[in-house]
């Protein structure tokens, strides 16, 4: 059950990194 909750974090961890590098998307 914890594994699914660490992909949720690293889901929006990406996310967040994806729109840092990409602001003009967002």
């Amino acid at each position: 059950m914890i594994w699914i909750v660490g992909m949720v974090i690293l889901g929006v961890f990406c996310y967040l990194v994806y729109a840092l590098i990409y602001p003009e998307k967002f």
